[in-house]
């Protein structure tokens, strides 16, 4: 029998590589962008088409490499950074592998041009699917501008699970952030489209970060300042009262390099504990500078997840940092010791003066029974003459219960018969109970019925929806003070891109200047909501759907629009409330299942409940 095992060749190789360093278009973002910065940059252009589909494109103004550095920057283990194992433990570079321009070479069509300053010509490299076309001399500026095209051309597997534009675009807008925010002393431009989304000038962290997010976040961070033997972390909390619903503005940085640490998140959290409204989070931009040494970042393919020495160290120090600026900007609650009702500290008593002892002041009239009997009768005498409460005939309010068939011991209602026949409930004046304003609990036939509020409200709304974009019949309900609205550029994109489904679901929202619209309409059935809450929301849950063919953007804008109107978790609702959307529900085509397929209703037996009184 003949040897099976052989060596794989160098393309097929590079594919498998690239199967771990590219996952999609922000990944080849993402390493170019990092090579431009170690480069010593210190403006970068990035130019994308089709959400980096098509063409990326990252231009550098910084050292640029010789024809020899050129060509072997595409070859795998290739690179400037490291020399030994001993330099792993002091990376402050960001890129260090030296495969990451082998696996993009070799899923994507290549090209690049480089100078450095001493050199008169620059070179030019082509590379397509690890295959070497030609590398010549050619004319360009100093530093490096690197051409991908046609991303995956030959993986058609892997291009054919990527996402909608919008939901790739949100990627690469990400890996720019993580990039730009802790280099600000790098100018950064992000084009989609020959369309800006971010133009960000050299500045410090607090201007990066307006410029990233919008002027209005510079009213809602405050900023955090230690120094210490271990680390040193600086950067800005939140505001708790500005605290979101959705995720997106949380970011670590150790040694300006971007991380994961759910472990110091939940630090942060603690540090807001009982300051937070109902499942909100915090927005928080969190700087750390600490030695190399102390620090693995070579625990994971992305690099974003680092292993720390003293963790919990690092941990005490955090939580203690963002409570300290918290209670310096008058965030954490004090004691006010002017207000009424407060504690009276007594002054100490003159040498030899003699100190009264307290006096208590006992009514010794006081009668519980007198208090007893106003209580009862709500502190109201009627007057002589006033007619008497009818207490003839009461037993009749109970004819009739006798004659109720019985089940167990438990008489059996009749709409509870109709539940699951088809035939429709009438749920008024049924038994509703919320619990811990998340949840309500019915009684059926076989047991318990618990809802989930707010996935069943949104069951209800994006049934609506789809029917006014089927029927194109809207109802626009015209703002009568019309808001204004700025938005960080990336979800200025967004909205342009999907105002026109928004029109058709009876919003009016119209440009005003860069980055600023004026929201004149919203549709009628969002009643009493916010309209800037609803787009901002809106756009959160549009940018986190998993939207992958153009033919399902509407539905997926009434799904967002969906999950950004419905009831949130920790509202109180009233009887009448609870029943209103129990009825709603169950008049959709599908009110067992959120529009994301998520449960939004579950039955807990009789039995199951009968066992739990008889183990």
């Amino acid at each position: 029998m003949s040897d099976i095992i052989q060596l794989l060749p160098d393309s097929v190789a590079n594919q498998i590589a690239a199967g771990e360093v590219i996952q999609r278009p922000a990944s080849v973002v993402k390493e170019l962008v990092e090579n431009a910065l170690d480069s010593g940059a210190t403006e970068i252009k990035v130019h994308i088409k089709d959400a980096g589909k098509t063409l990326i494109q990252v231009s550098d103004s910084g050292c640029g490499m010789s024809p020899t550095d050129a060509r072997m920057a595409f070859e795998r283990h290739a690179t400037s950074k490291i020399n030994s194992a001993n330099d792993l433990f002091a990376i402050r570079t960001m890129g260090f592998r030296g495969e990451a321009l082998a696996s993009i070479a070799a899923i994507a069509d290549v090209e690049l041009r480089t100078k450095r300053t001493e050199d008169e010509v620059g070179t030019y490299i082509h590379i397509n699917g690890s295959n070497l076309v030609v590398q010549e001399p050619v004319g360009c500026n100093n530093g490096s501008v690197f051409q991908v095209k046609n991303l995956f051309f030959n993986v058609p597997a892997r291009r054919k699970f990527l996402k909608a534009n919008s939901t790739e675009l949100k990627h690469i807008i990400n890996e720019i952030q993580r990039v730009a925010l802790p280099n600000p002393q790098v100018a950064i431009t992000l084009y989609h489209n020959n369309l800006a989304l971010y133009d960000l000038p050299k500045s410090n962290h607090y201007k990066r970060i307006i410029n990233v997010f919008g002027k209005s976040i510079s009213q809602h961070i405050v900023p955090v300042e230690t120094q210490t033997s271990i680390i040193n972390i600086s950067g800005f909390v939140g505001l708790p009262k500005f605290a979101r619903r959705t995720m997106g503005e949380q970011f670590f940085f150790v040694n300006s390099r971007y991380m994961r640490h759910p472990y110091f998140h939940r630090a942060v959290m603690q540090a807001y504990e009982k300051l937070l409204p109902p499942d909100t989070f915090p927005t928080y931009f969190l700087f750390f500078e600490i030695n190399p040494a102390n620090i693995d970042i070579n625990i994971h393919p992305t690099k974003t997840e680092i292993k720390f020495e003293d963790e919990r160290a690092i941990w005490q120090l955090v939580h203690a940092s963002i409570r300290e600026s918290l209670g310096k900007h008058n965030v954490v609650p004090s004691i006010d010791f002017d207000q009424e009702g407060s504690v009276e500290i007594p002054i100490a008593p003159v040498s030899g003066q003699e100190v009264a002892p307290p006096k208590i002041e006992v009514d010794f009239t006081y009668n519980p029974f007198e208090q007893e009997k106003k209580a009862n009768t709500g502190g109201y005498k009627p007057m002589e003459g006033a007619e008497k409460p009818n207490l003839d005939n009461w037993e009749k309010l109970y004819e009739g219960f006798e004659n109720q068939p019985e089940e167990k011991g438990e008489p059996i209602r009749q709409e509870e018969a109709s539940l699951y026949t088809g035939n429709g409930v009438d749920f008024q004046g049924r038994n509703l109970m919320q619990v811990k304003n998340k949840y309500i609990i019915t009684p059926v036939k076989s047991g318990l019925m618990v809802i989930d509020q707010k996935r069943a409200q949104e069951r209800v709304l994006f049934e609506k929806f789809m029917q006014v974009l089927q029927s194109e019949a809207v109802a626009s309900q015209q703002q009568l003070f019309p808001q204004t609205i700025e938005l960080n550029p990336a979800d200025s994109a967004i909205l342009v891109e999907i105002n026109k489904d928004l029109t058709c679901l009876g919003f009016d929202i119209r440009e005003s200047g860069e980055n600023k619209f004026v929201i004149n309409g919203t549709p009628g059935v969002l009643d009493n909501a916010s309209p800037e809450a609803v787009v901002e929301k809106l756009l959160e849950e549009y940018k986190n759907s998993p939207a992958n063919a153009k033919e399902k953007v509407k539905e997926h804008v009434a799904i967002s629009l969906a999950k950004a109107s419905a009831i949130s978790y920790g509202m109180e609702l009233k009887e009448e409330e609870m029943s209103y959307l129990i009825d709603n529900l169950f008049a959709c085509d599908t009110p067992n299942f959120s529009p994301e397929g998520k449960p939004v209703l579950a039955i807990i037996p009789m039995d199951i409940i009968e066992k739990s009184f008889f183990k």
